[in-house]
């Protein structure tokens, strides 16, 4: 079993990704449900949703990309966006990440003092989840990456998928069998980030 810590070591964007997953989609969805279940939020207003994607619906998202994206893109340069959302498309799975802002909306109304706070705390708490989720799927063994073509697909991909209008969709996560190793990156040195005072 994977140290936590390795499990951060090993989460990486990985791109290079197809659809011949071997682990049980109820494995999959059983671990997102978990991590959900345990991120904190400020106030506990657990604003976060997700959607978990797969088989047709995965592949609606892409298409909706893709769609969106021909339209405003110039045709001379499409090829090599179309070369990216086919590798998305590629991919087993897609978890959507979205805020329910009237969530946030109503803790800004209960506590005025800090109602700019809300909208902040709302996405750092997003991020925790996008991280736990990504980690999580990394030690399962898949490969994963991040993309934000919202807001260019929101009102689409909420059509598709019957959300409320207050959902916000923050990130799209495709996720499937890693057919490569990512490429390492470059980390600055921790003792520049972590600074550290005893006395």
């Amino acid at each position: 079993m994977s140290t936590l810590i390795d499990a951060f070591a090993k989460r990486r964007t990985n791109y290079a990704l197809d659809k011949n997953v071997t682990i049980a989609q109820s494995a999959i969805i059983k671990t997102v449900q978990d991590v959900i279940h345990e991120v904190p939020s400020a106030f506990n207003m657990q604003s976060g949703k997700v959607i978990v994607a797969f088989g047709k619906k995965h592949d609606k998202i892409w298409q909706i990309a893709m769609d969106t994206l021909r339209a405003i893109v110039p045709a001379e340069n499409f090829g090599t966006t179309e070369v990216k959302i086919n590798s998305f498309a590629a991919a087993y799975g897609t978890i959507l990440y979205f805020d329910n802002t009237a969530v946030v909306k109503s803790m800004q109304e209960q506590f005025p003092l800090y109602a700019d706070n809300f909208p902040v705390w709302a996405q750092q708490a997003n991020g925790m989840m996008q991280f736990g989720v990504w980690s999580a799927l990394t030690d399962l063994g898949l490969g994963v990456n991040m993309q934000h073509y919202n807001p260019l697909i929101d009102d689409a991909v909420k059509n598709e998928f019957q959300v409320p209008a207050e959902w916000q969709l923050i990130a799209q996560m495709p996720f499937g069998n890693p057919t490569a190793v990512p490429d390492p990156i470059a980390k600055d040195p921790i003792d520049e980030r972590v600074l550290v005072f005893d006395k």
